[in-house]
């Protein structure tokens, strides 16, 4: 069976007309898991595959442009029938951010919540999610299967971590919210993301989180400096063979 990764969204803050905020899904020997379900993702995961199909989730954060949809997804699974309780991995603050928007339904009646930063076996992956620097607590992950790496920086800035998450990672999917010398201590620029795939001797570098209303061209220029492998601007529908 093939293993993908599938582009559910792409933009950081709010989704731009047409697109969705952050959101991946990635299928292995017929497992799926989802990282990240910001504004709008979730109909475009269901296009993809039922409720009951997902194996699991993986939340960086609690911003709403990266964990919004859960709430969708939470009522879909609770009045959709399914039995079993979805593994969700995701570090503090998250549930209770999602939680407030579900006055009358519990999370945790259809979410089996595990804590980031941790390591875990999830289906075919070993999934390791380590802390990275944010506005709020916040995990890179790191997901291996059989001939599979795949590294995700969610939303967060540059730290000497990144380089162990992503080492040697096909792909490293990377935010890109930054353009030009603009630096952050909690936010990646373009410009950053090429240097630490450069420097984790990574495969391919996904770029996305990109900020409403900007040039991606540019980002994905920037990127390049740093960075001479292949480097992808994530655009919503997106299917990476894996």
């Amino acid at each position: 069976m093939r293993n993908s990764l599938t582009v559910l969204g792409t933009c950081g803050a709010w989704p731009e007309a047409g697109r969705a905020a952050s959101g991946f899904l990635l299928e292995a020997d017929g497992f799926r898991l989802v990282m990240d379900l910001g504004y709008a993702t979730l109909p475009r995961l269901l296009a993809r595959c039922t409720a009951n199909e997902l194996g699991a989730v993986v939340l960086t954060h609690e911003h709403p442009d990266h964990c919004a949809d859960l709430s969708a997804l939470c009522r879909v699974l609770l009045y959709g029938g399914r039995q079993d309780r979805v593994p969700l991995y995701c570090p503090t603050g998250v549930l209770a951010r999602v939680q407030a928007m579900e006055p009358t339904e519990d999370l945790r009646e259809v979410f089996d919540p595990h804590p980031l930063p941790g390591r875990y076996q999830v289906g075919p992956f070993l999934l390791d999610g380590r802390l990275l620097p944010h506005h709020v607590p916040h995990a890179g992950v790191r997901l291996t299967a059989p001939n599979l790496t795949v590294a995700y920086s969610g939303d967060a800035g540059p730290d000497h971590v990144l380089s162990e998450l992503a080492a040697g990672a096909d792909p490293l999917i990377a935010g890109a919210t930054l353009q030009g010398t603009t630096a952050d201590p909690h936010l990646l620029s373009a410009v950053q993301a090429g240097q630490w795939a450069a420097r984790a001797d990574v495969a391919r570098l996904v770029l996305t989180h990109f900020w409403p209303g900007a040039d991606r061209r540019q980002s994905l220029a920037e990127a390049g400096v740093a960075y001479s492998g292949e480097i992808l601007t994530a655009d919503e529908g997106m299917v990476l063979t894996l």
